[in-house]
């Protein structure tokens, strides 16, 4: 799912800059950004990935200071962080659907991501020294969360300081606004540079996802990847995959979202295993502290907002919208008796022990 849905977001944008915006031009750039994930997926990583991530990097943190200098240049009306929070089944929008837990689905994979937490163990082999990891995962976290406040700010202006209709537009899909606004504020050549660095992110996050699930697979399988046939013999069924599952986002005029949907939900529920496996680890490793906190408390949060959402979701069990609060408090106070009982066992254990 991360692929697929990497495949299609750069290809709106692509489409529309590269071509006319026609479904064709779409089709055409996702194939071309598929046959490279294929590539990629089965090289090595310095053959390929290694190669062109570093002209990535560059258009990512050009566009990202390209539009933080567009924004003090335009010093746009930007709505507070508190503003709206109390309407949590927003007019505008997607309707029918909660900001919570929602809004934690869609944003937060960044944040809280099960994604991440799977690439870090397999992007840790490529260092040199341990040290490495502080400003590798570190710094490039702060990087993108950097980035992800500055479109955000970006965004707001756009929708709530009359930035459609200063760009000439009515309504606009997210690939449309970074089109619009990297035009309007950048010009034409520092605009195809941003725009780079914008379809650089989704691209990374594509061949990054495959070529992972190539390894984790290989891993668990215990089947060596040096050489190619063994290669394919993972990739392809995961290709295969991805090509039904694009399929389904072209031909279906709602196949987009509903993906979308899903994947976010697997990807954080994915993250709540990790953030319980951590949680657990910090147990017992400190079975009288408090550390326990640091994985526990996101990962009680994470637990109540995914079931949450699996709950009231239109594509899943779609129940009454109006149970919400109710769920999210149910979960919450089961998944902290959960965390509460085995710390007091585990705690209790190592008290008898002393």
């Amino acid at each position: 799912m991360v692929g697929t849905v990497f495949v299609y977001s750069p290809a709106l944008i692509l489409g529309d800059i590269a071509g006319d915006g026609t479904s064709r031009w779409i089709l055409i750039w996702a194939i071309i950004i598929l046959v490279y994930y294929i590539i990629a997926t089965l090289l090595p990583i310095d053959k390929l990935i290694g190669r062109i991530y570093p002209i990535f990097a560059i258009a990512l943190l050009f566009m990202a200071v390209a539009m933080m200098f567009g924004l003090f240049a335009k010093w746009p009306s930007i709505p507070e962080f508190w503003d709206g929070l109390q309407n949590r089944a927003p007019s505008v929008g997607v309707k029918g659907q909660n900001i919570f837990p929602c809004l934690f689905i869609t944003v937060a994979c960044g944040a809280v991501s099960g994604f991440h937490a799977t690439q870090s163990p397999l992007m840790a082999r490529c260092l040199k020294n341990e040290r490495m990891g502080r400003p590798v995962f570190f710094g490039a976290m702060i990087t993108e969360g950097v980035v992800a406040l500055i479109w955000a700010a970006v965004s707001s202006y756009f929708f709530f300081d009359g930035g459609m209709q200063e760009c000439g537009l009515q309504s606009a899909s997210a690939p449309q606004v970074v089109t619009a606004i990297s035009k309007h504020w950048l010009g034409l050549v520092g605009s195809i540079l941003a725009i780079l660095g914008v379809v650089a992110a989704p691209i990374t996050s594509g061949d990054t996802a495959l070529r992972g699930a190539r390894l984790n697979i290989a891993e668990f399988l215990h089947i060596k990847q040096d050489k190619i046939g063994n290669r394919l013999l993972i990739s392809l069924p995961i290709f295969a995959a991805v090509g039904v599952l694009l399929w389904f986002n072209i031909s279906n005029e709602d196949g987009f979202n509903i993906i979308w949907r899903y994947f976010g939900l697997s990807n954080q529920t994915l993250a709540v295993c990790f953030l319980a496996t951590i949680t657990v680890w910090l147990i017992r490793k400190y079975p009288l502290g408090w550390q326990f906190l640091i994985g526990g408390i996101p990962a009680v949060f994470m637990f109540t907002v995914c079931l949450t959402f699996f709950c009231v979701d239109k594509t899943c069990l779609g129940l009454p919208l109006e149970w919400t609060k109710w769920f999210a408090l149910g979960w919450a106070l089961v998944s902290a008796a959960v965390l509460v009982r085995y710390v007091l066992k585990v705690r209790r254990k190592a008290l008898n022990n002393r």
